[in-house]
């Protein structure tokens, strides 16, 4: 295409500029002294100087941020006043007795996180709160705090969860922060027992089962709740907006239950206000005493031997590791080392003196099982996996965690991965190796290396990605700006906002004539399914 074809087509369309709808309201034009839109598109389209794109952009840019915090702003609005929610009322016997039975005290974010969701449990209004932590910080205490307040309450709560291992895990964590008050609970997947899912359906509905947590498996037609008061939703973003949706439905006939949304990726700031916006956010930076920082490296490969020389040392001190592949299997059309590959190699090799197992996601659950169990009773010391362990492993004697192809993970990946190394009174490693980086790459293993903080993190990654890749939200609803640009236009993006909040408590609606077509204008722009929820 000639550039001088589409400069004709350019000077065509910018004749109608002065006809293009105007978004923003004309009180907030005035105050903020910005031009009328038509003349900030003739201006970063045909500008006589370099000053006025940088006004024409930072005008659109802004207009632009401002509709799309108009939508979630409605969106948030409109579905706390959709459908009441059950109130839980004040805290009982029940909560203080187990809050007074844990073996530690909760940390100050906890106790925040605590006091944030009471406020939400009985407000009448249906809680849609994000909790994000860092790895570690506890977000599971937070998670049980809330679903004991709906069995206070004489409600049902469920827990749901994105895979078996994952699911599996939080039952043993769930039987070991419960035991002190032998609270029931059923653990459905789609590895159940038919004899075991009929008992606890049967129970469910019936309400005589207070509490269950599962996989998918508890979003199924025949999953039926007496009462169901509270959904707590681990790794939210793993979910479809269908998925979650029809555990929302299963709530009590015209009322919404509250939903407790759980990642254990921090969020940056700026990316938190779009992808997530419709959502209240709790975040938990504290670590419970204890925690042990870990070390982490950058390994080349010249430096193998030494690194399992040192792994070794570590298992003979009684310690347990990790070492974690990109794949299950060998594979010609994805090159890179694989986790069934690597186990039979390490116990003929370098660990050949150790006792060696193998967890995957393409394992038979009771195998999956098996794996967990005998890493964490000690009957094996090196656990060779995919990420399958990513999230709710929980063994405080694993104290190394070698990760080969770390190129191949993002940052908040590498994070989360790492966070399974730690949670003991010993000091642990990251050792990272990479086949064949390039200097991004390299960057950003340098910068897991060299930061152990994951809200620090995350705002790093997102300054190296940008919004467009990080934590995959071109496929998690995150809109594509047309102008604005995420992180550099951050500033912005807070100015948008606060100016939406304000009008919001000024005039009740957004809808307000006086606002001029705002949502008309927020629609066309970021189309009519901008309604819909935002996928998290």
């Amino acid at each position: 295409m000639r550039p001088q074809k589409i400069r004709e087509w350019l000077e065509q369309a910018i004749a109608l500029a002065p006809n293009a709808i105007e978004g923003l309201p004309a009180e907030l034009r005035a105050r903020r002294r910005l031009a009328g839109v038509g003349d900030a598109l003739r201006a970063i389209q045909f500008p006589e100087s370099a000053e006025d794109v940088d006004a024409a952009r930072e005008r659109l840019g802004f207009e632009e941020l401002f509709l799309h915090q108009a939508l979630l702003a409605t969106r948030k609005r409109s579905h706390r006043t959709a459908r009441p929610a059950p109130r839980f009322g004040e805290p009982g016997e029940l909560v203080g007795r187990w809050l007074e039975s844990l073996p530690f005290e909760p940390t100050g974010d906890q106790l925040k996180a605590f006091d944030e969701i009471e406020a939400d449990l009985d407000s009448g209004e249906p809680m849609q709160r994000l909790l994000m932590g860092e790895v570690g910080s506890g977000k599971t205490v937070v998670a049980v705090y809330s679903m004991l307040r709906a069995l206070e309450a004489g409600c049902q709560a469920v827990l749901m969860a994105p895979t078996e291992t994952l699911a599996e895990q939080h039952a043993i964590t769930l039987g070991r922060l419960l035991a002190e008050e032998a609270i029931p609970f059923a653990l459905l997947t789609g590895a159940t027992p038919a004899p075991i899912r009929k008992q606890a359906l049967d129970q469910l509905a019936s309400g005589e089962l207070g509490l269950i947590l599962g996989t998918h498996a508890l979003i199924e037609p025949t999953v039926r709740f007496a009462r169901l008061g509270l959904c707590v939703v681990d790794e939210q973003h793993r979910f479809g907006v269908g998925q979650r949706r029809a555990l929302d439905e299963k709530g009590v006939e015209g009322m919404a239950p509250h939903v407790l949304h759980m990642t254990a990726t921090p969020i940056p700031r700026t990316l938190s206000l779009t992808a997530y916006g419709d959502l209240d956010t709790t975040a938990l930076h504290e670590l419970p005493a204890g925690r042990q920082p870990v070390t982490t490296q950058l390994v080349e490969e010249s430096q193998r031997e030494e690194a399992f020389e040192f792994l070794r040392r570590r298992l003979r001190e009684g310690r347990q590791a990790f070492v974690v592949c990109p794949l299950v299997t060998e594979s010609e059309k994805q090159p890179g080392k694989a986790a069934e590959a690597e186990a039979a190699r390490l116990r003929a090799g370098e660990l050949r003196e150790f006792r060696v197992g193998l967890l995957h996601g393409q394992m038979r659950s009771a195998e999956k099982a098996e794996a967990m169990r005998a890493f964490a009773a000690r009957e094996t010391d090196v656990l060779v996996s995919t990420t399958v362990i990513e999230v709710g492993i929980d063994v405080a004697n694993a104290t190394v965690m070698i990760i080969e192809g770390a190129e191949r993970f993002g940052v908040s990946q590498l994070h989360q991965l790492r966070g399974r190394v730690g949670r003991g009174e010993h000091p642990s490693q990251c050792l990272l190796f990479a086949e064949e980086a390039g200097e991004l790459a390299r960057r950003r293993l340098r910068a897991v290396a060299e930061e152990g903080d994951g809200f620090k993190l995350a705002e790093i990654d997102l300054e190296l990605r940008g919004e467009g890749e990080i934590l995959g939200t071109r496929q998690s609803g995150l809109p594509r700006f047309a102008v604005a640009k995420l992180p550099e236009d951050g500033a912005i993006l807070m100015e948008a906002r606060r100016e939406v909040l304000a009008l919001l408590q000024r005039h009740g609606s957004l809808s307000d004539p006086a606002l001029g077509p705002l949502l008309d204008a927020a629609h066309r722009r970021f189309g009519t399914g901008a309604a819909d929820p935002i996928p998290l």
